[in-house]
């Protein structure tokens, strides 16, 4: 899997570490479970990766700027590792990273990564939690 082994960061006034992001749509009500993109592991990455792209541009920095990013998986994992969890989609990645910021598609040059599996996120709705380190650029 392409993975990035590391980033060299030169020129930066500082550095946007956000705290984990996890998805659900406008429409989720925590209280019943019902709503939002309960279920839909693509929608979650897709919002996920929006918010992290929002969070940075108010910050000041942008996905160009990426350092690291860690995945948090929740199972199942059929074949006993994060990777094969129906939750982790790569594709779903890949496809967000070609539209907002080729520079980081998977074949290209994409940030560091680690993909941890868990067994439970802060709700029993979010399938996944993902943390990113980006560069302010000078």
């Amino acid at each position: 899997m392409p993975w990035g082994k590391g980033t060299v960061v030169k020129g930066a006034r500082g550095y946007v570490f956000l705290a984990g992001n996890t998805g659900t749509a406008g429409n989720y009500d925590p209280s019943t479970g019902k709503g939002g993109a309960v279920g839909d592991a693509a929608a979650q990455w897709r919002s996920i990766l929006m918010n992290i792209k929002s969070d940075l541009e108010e910050l000041g920095s942008s996905l160009d700027h990426l350092i690291k990013i860690t995945q948090y998986v929740n199972g199942p994992f059929p074949d006993g590792g994060a990777l094969s969890s129906p939750n982790f989609r790569l594709d779903v990645m890949d496809e967000f990273f070609a539209e907002h910021c080729p520079k980081h598609y998977s074949y290209n040059n994409p940030p560091p990564s680690e993909v941890i599996g868990v067994a439970a996120l802060a709700h029993p709705d979010l399938v996944i939690e993902i943390v990113a380190v980006a560069a302010l650029p000078d």
